[in-house]
Order: C-alpha cells, then sequence, then structure tokens
C-alpha cells in the first residue's frame, strides 16, 4: 500500500545528516576494521531519513533534488568517507529502481527504508525463458551490500537468434550469493563485495532495457511525471556521488585544525605550527581547493536539477560537463586532503589518528571508474572539440 509523504526541507535533512557526525566519526574506526558500516550507524541514518531521499514520495520517500543530495553528503563526508559513500551509492539504484514498472516497485518499496545496491556494470547473462530471464553472473564492487534488500544488476540477454541486448533487473539481495572478497586500503568500511547469481529466475516485472535507464525512459507509471525521474542514469550517478568527496576534505579541514593548537614543527624553532608561514600557506590553499571542489559539485547538481525541471533536452556538452564536475571536485578534494595531511606531521601515520584514513578514502575515490579526474576531463574535452563521446555513460 503506497502512501504520500511531505519531505523535510533541506536545511532539515542537512541539519539531521550533521547531527550524525559525532556518532559516524565514533564509529569509523571500528567500520574500517570490520568492513562494513556498524549497525548503529546504519540504524541513525535510517532513523534520519537520509536513505530514502530517492525512494518514490508515493512509497514514503522524499524525491529531493540533486543539490539537498550533495548537502547532505557533504555533512556524512565530514564523519567518515566509507558513510558518505554507502549512503550517496544506495540512492543510485534506489533512483534506478523507480525507473522499472511500478509491480517491481511495489514489492521493492513494501518496507519502510528500503535499501537498494547495485552497479551498471555488466557481469552476467540472461537467457530467456517462460515468465522472465534465468541469469548467471558476478558483480563486483557492490558497495552497501549488507545493508540492501535489493540489488540492482546488469545483464546481457543471449538469444540465439538477436544481438546481444544489455538490460538491468532488480533482484533480492538475499537470492545472490556475497563473496567477502572486499580487502582493500581507501574506502574499507564500505563492505563494496562482489555478489554472484547462479541459474537465478527473474520476471519480466523486474527487467527494464539498459537503454531506459541510460535515457532515460523509464517503464514507470507513478513516477513518469516526477521531475526526478527525467535525468540520464550516468549524469544522476555523477551529480548524486559528488557530494562525498568534498565532505571528506572537510573532514580533513576539521581533524586538522583539532590537532593544530599546541603542535610544533619538529627540528625547527616554530613552538606553534600555527605561526608558521608554511602553514598559513598550505591552508590557505587547501581551504581555497575545498571551495572549489564545492562549486564543482554544485554545479553539477544545479545543472541536473534544473534539466528536471524544465524538461529540456541535454546537449552532449552538458552531459559531459556533468561528469567533468564529478571528476574536479574529486581531484580539488584530493588535493586538498592531501595538503593538510601533508602539514600533520610524523604522528599522523598512527592508525588512530584520522588524517591517515582520509587520504587513503579519498584516494580511492579518486580511482573510481566513472569518477576519474583525468578520465572524466578527456572526455569533455573530447565533445567540446566536436567528437562523440568514447563511452556510453554520459
Amino acid at each position: 500500500m503506497s502512501t504520500t509523504t511531505e519531505a523535510p526541507t533541506r536545511e532539515e535533512l542537512v541539519q539531521r545528516a550533521a547531527g550524525l557526525v559525532p556518532l559516524i566519526r565514533k564509529h569509523a574506526a571500528w567500520q574500517e576494521e570490520n568492513r562494513r558500516l556498524h549497525d548503529e550507524t546504519v540504524a541513525a541514518i535510517e532513523e534520519a531519513g537520509l536513505f530514502k531521499l530517492r525512494t518514490p514520495r508515493r512509497y514514503g520517500g522524499y524525491e529531493v533534488d540533486t543539490r539537498t543530495l550533495v548537502a547532505v553528503a557533504t555533512e556524512l563526508g565530514r564523519g567518515d568517507a566509507s558513510t558518505a559513500w554507502v549512503t550517496s551509492v544506495l540512492w543510485i539504484p534506489t533512483w534506478l529502481a523507480g525507473l522499472f514498472p511500478d509491480e517491481a516497485q511495489d514489492e521493492v518499496f513494501a518496507v519502510p527504508h528500503a535499501r537498494v545496491c547495485g552497479t551498471n556494470s555488466v557481469g552476467g547473462t540472461a537467457v530467456p525463458t517462460d515468465g522472465g530471464f534465468v541469469v548467471n553472473g558476478s558483480w563486483h564492487f557492490i558497495s552497501g551490500a549488507h545493508h540492501a534488500q535489493w540489488q540492482e544488476i546488469a545483464v546481457v540477454v543471449v538469444r540465439p537468434d538477436a544481438e546481444p541486448e544489455p538490460i538491468m533487473a532488480l533482484v533480492p539481495i538475499g537470492s545472490l550469493e556475497i563473496v567477502d572478497d572486499w580487502y582493500t586500503t581507501g574506502l574499507t568500511a564500505t563492505g563494496s563485495v562482489t555478489t554472484v547469481a547462479r541459474d537465478l529466475f527473474i520476471p519480466s516485472s523486474h527487467i527494464i532495457p539498459m537503454s531506459a535507464a541510460m535515457i532515460p525512459q523509464g517503464l514507470s507509471q507513478g513516477n513518469a511525471d516526477s521531475p526526478v525521474w527525467r535525468t540520464p542514469a550516468a549524469l544522476n550517478a555523477a551529480a548524486s556521488g559528488v557530494g562525498a568527496a568534498v565532505g571528506v576534505a572537510k573532514s580533513a579541514r576539521d581533524e586538522f585544525f583539532d590537532r593544530l593548537p599546541g603542535r610544533k614543527i619538529t627540528y625547527t624553532e616554530y613552538e606553534n605550527q600555527s605561526e608558521a608561514p608554511v602553514t598559513h600557506l598550505k591552508v590557505g590553499t587547501a581551504l581555497m581547493k575545498i571551495e572549489q571542489a564545492e562549486f564543482h559539485a554544485y554545479h553539477a547538481a544545479d545543472l541536473v536539477d534544473t534539466k528536471a525541471a524544465t524538461g529540456a533536452e541535454w546537449t552532449l556538452e552538458e552531459r559531459a560537463r556533468v561528469r567533468a564536475d564529478h571528476g574536479w571536485a574529486t581531484r580539488l578534494a584530493k588535493e586538498a586532503v592531501d595538503i593538510f595531511a601533508s602539514a600533520s606531521g610524523g604522528t599522523s601515520i598512527y592508525r588512530d589518528v584520522p588524517i591517515q584514513r582520509i587520504v587513503r578514502d579519498v584516494n580511492a575515490m579518486s580511482l573510481h571508474g566513472l569518477i576519474n579526474p583525468d578520465t572524466n576531463t578527456e572526455l569533455y574535452g573530447r565533445v567540446v572539440c566536436g567528437l562523440g563521446p568514447n563511452t556510453l555513460f554520459v
């Protein structure tokens, strides 16, 4: 049974996220050690309603705009990179679920605070059978799999008399095998494990063509008039996830200034690091980079929101620019983190000092295939120079 919910204001949601920062920081070390989010962290985010920012309103969700996602993820990132990452990533396949037939959505969102993990990367094959498809495959880097009820997967339909066709499907997470292979140097607490399907039957109601997400051209009647589901999937993902990087840079800022009072610069005459011109130069540069990262994050969000609200057609340059904004926000955030880390002294390499984890986490973010700054900047420059994109994810 569906119900329409009045969404809290952006300011209220940001305040809720900011209020969780102390709890998130409290569990950050445990989360890294155990390679997943703490149950108390997940419960707190759920209670704050932050998992349902992209759940349709008729199922009790909020359907917020992209600018709100950036602002909320930024606050969560101030607490912990992995927590912000998982929350942000769950927004994306939850949004994708809103493109599926309403019959599938009725099942996915039957429970309050439903969480959907997933990937757009094709990892298996689907063979047609009566009423649906039989799927075999595996999918890597499934962030939040430990905390989701459903997974969105991408496979290729194999038919003897037709060209292969990429599709997306929604499956209960319990129907998949989880391979605990997430042993990494960064974003360790995201628990981005591998999932496996073996001869899994998926009904036709839980499947859409991949092109329906890329364009997008969803099969949902209930969401057909909502501007939230007018954005191409790759751009929705970019604008939804970019806030986490900005928040991580701000966490490095917070950590640096927390440790600054009373610190000296060893083997120099500076008894107070805060009095050294080199500190002033580093701090000023890092803070400017964070502001620049915020600019790119909100530029992407505002472009997505404006296009969604007006229904205007996307130009290829605009699509590539959103990808470029994501890359540059992450690049600048990483540069800011590196500056704060370089000014944090030798003691900052101890495992109980958060700055070393922050460095590893933001580096892991920058390596993601859809985020990599060089890849995204090349794509933007290529399009501006009049060439077609060399990727479908734009």
